[in-house]
């Protein structure tokens, strides 16, 4: 799995993913349903805390792996907990932020993973551009 998701690049960067630290091998849990069923749940970390790109990476993880895992599977993305906020975190509207970064996320999360929401993106023609120059694998 992490070998599929670790090539995928940054929208905004020259990296990939995995070198900023937004997909690692912790954030990978894979769980047998049945026979030759599996359980993908992905918990990516955004570079920064008011990442305005979340939304385009879990996107971007989404086509990569239904591309490419061979076998049955459901797949599940997520921001990680406390990973990501909305503006800048201040001590005397940390409950305010919290709760906000919460929602903001739970939205996030509910695109990620909706398929209609995920074929609509895809369906984008610059949207899609942008999905395909992160996932496709660089030229050796």
């Amino acid at each position: 799995m992490e070998d599929v998701i670790r090539s995928i690049r940054d929208p905004e960067k020259p990296n990939t993913l995995e070198e900023l630290e937004v997909v690692t091998e912790k954030c990978v849990e894979v769980q047998q349903l049945g026979d030759e069923e599996f359980l993908i749940i992905i918990r990516f970390s955004p570079t920064v805390p008011h990442c305005s790109l979340a939304t385009l990476i879990g996107l971007c993880l989404q086509v990569k792996l239904q591309r490419c895992l061979p076998f049955k599977h459901k797949l599940e993305i997520y921001i990680s907990e406390g990973t990501h906020s909305t503006e800048e975190d201040k001590s005397w509207m940390r409950t305010v932020l919290s709760e906000r970064d919460t929602v903001f996320c739970s939205r996030v999360n509910k695109q990620i993973n909706d398929k209609e929401r995920v074929a609509a993106a895809m369906e984008n023609p610059n949207l899609r551009e942008i999905v395909e120059q992160c996932v496709t694998e660089p030229d050796d």
